[in-house]
């Protein structure tokens, strides 16, 4: 029998957005999906197109930011692997087509990285951003080098470890719980291929002053020894991603939802591209200084 999806969509506020992201769950050609959306009251019109969405499940419930969302998504999930996606984020075309043949073939890992392609806000290319496997001090004090977009993970991890999201962070969350699954040492691995998109908004939650402030929090939590050797982990982050090739990136195409395109996938063909995030940089300074003021 094949294994069961449970994606779970945090929303609120964005149904524009969640439209597109739900096409691109509901005409993945993969086992059975439940799309469990998780919405902080958006309003009538979110519930009206709801409920024209077979497959897709809507429970609508005040909480207490995006990861105590996800914690209820994820208490709701029957599926055997589970996975978390973002309004402003799609899955490609056969994504999880070849999640769930990689976790077939690999019995023994628990928790798989796909690579991510960002866009803006029309789908436009961006960049591509290939992935390694995080290690526990370089995320415990610089970044985190996945995307959860592009995250899947099997159910027995809820059962086993109680691996929920910390709903004490508001933006970093997701580096706390990659840094529980390193200290218990669950089996990663990387699946080797695009299977998702992120869009840059301009308003990102981890562009946020917010983010900065956590970001800060999260690494004056680590050991002082670790926060001193900083550079030596980013320089073997760096290492890794130019032994694996990450920075040079090779001509891909990609297909999504657009705002132009609700109903049909619109494809993008990349003859140059780049692993270079243009503007994100000065995005995250001028989060740190808006903090500052």
């Amino acid at each position: 029998m094949r294994p069961k999806f449970s994606i779970i969509t945090p929303s609120f506020r964005q149904l524009d957005w969640l439209k597109l992201c739900a096409a691109s769950i509901a005409d993945q050609n993969a086992a059975p999906v439940e799309h469990i959306v998780q919405d902080a009251g958006t309003g009538p019109e979110l519930e009206a197109w709801a409920a024209g969405q077979p497959g897709l499940q809507l429970f609508v419930e005040k909480d207490r930011g995006m990861y105590d969302a996800i914690n209820r998504g994820l208490r709701r999930a029957t599926g055997e692997i589970v996975a978390y996606l973002n309004c402003d984020e799609q899955y490609l075309p056969g994504a999880l087509a070849a999640v769930e043949r990689f976790f077939s073939e690999h019995p023994d890992v628990d928790i798989v990285f796909g690579d991510v392609v960002v866009v803006d806000e029309k789908g436009g290319y961006l960049c591509s951003r290939a992935v390694v496997l995080p290690k526990l001090n370089h995320t415990h004090v610089c970044t985190l080098g996945v995307f959860t977009a592009a995250t899947f993970f099997r159910h027995s991890l809820l059962e086993k470890h109680g691996l929920f999201f910390s709903d004490a962070w508001r933006a970093t969350g997701d580096a706390v719980w990659v840094l529980e699954l390193l200290r218990k040492k669950v089996k990663m691995a990387l699946l080797g291929q695009f299977v998702s998109t992120s869009t840059d908004t301009g308003e990102n939650l981890i562009l946020g002053p917010d983010a900065v402030a956590e970001q800060i929090r999260l690494r004056e939590s680590a050991p002082t020894w670790v926060q001193k050797l900083a550079p030596l982990w980013v320089l073997e982050f760096r290492l890794r991603r130019l032994l694996a090739g990450v920075y040079w990136p090779r001509p891909l195409s990609y297909s999504i939802y657009t705002a132009e395109s609700p109903a049909e996938r619109q494809t993008f063909r990349v003859e140059k591209p780049t692993f270079v995030w243009r503007g994100r940089s000065e995005k995250q300074v001028a989060a740190a200084l808006a903090r500052t003021e």
